[in-house]
């Protein structure tokens, strides 16, 4: 049974930064793929980023290249994001989710069977 606990949401500043962590127990993470989500209030969750097994591939959404970066450590189980100069639009809950196996659609949340609760990142204007 695959756990994921993120952590590291909270509230910050325009222009700001934060690094979610989205930790794993129970398994070897370095044989999942594991992706980032989001979902701002009245909208539907969406794809952020993904990052692939032992190769380290990762794809982002295009209008967040250059400000989010994902990575990982798979000493520590964990997964991060790392997200700068923050705007009000990034504002939502940000669920980390992970499978062994996930075809061309990445971006698909039907892709992933396991996910965190989420965690809130809130930024101010």
């Amino acid at each position: 049974q695959v756990q994921l606990v993120e952590s590291g949401g909270g509230l910050v500043q325009t222009g700001g930064s934060l690094r979610l962590s989205c930790a794993a127990s129970g398994v070897a993470f370095s044989t999942y793929i594991v992706g980032w989500f989001r979902q701002a209030p009245g909208k539907e969750r969406e794809f952020v980023a993904v990052i692939k097994r032992n190769s380290g591939i990762t794809l982002y959404q295009d209008s967040l290249k250059g400000r989010f970066t994902i990575s990982r450590d798979n000493a520590k189980n964990t997964v991060y994001l790392q997200m700068n100069s923050l705007k009000p639009e990034d504002t939502a809950v940000y669920y980390c989710a992970a499978d062994r196996q996930v075809s061309a659609t990445y971006y698909l949340l039907s892709e992933y069977e396991y996910w965190g609760q989420g965690t809130q990142v809130t930024v101010s204007s």
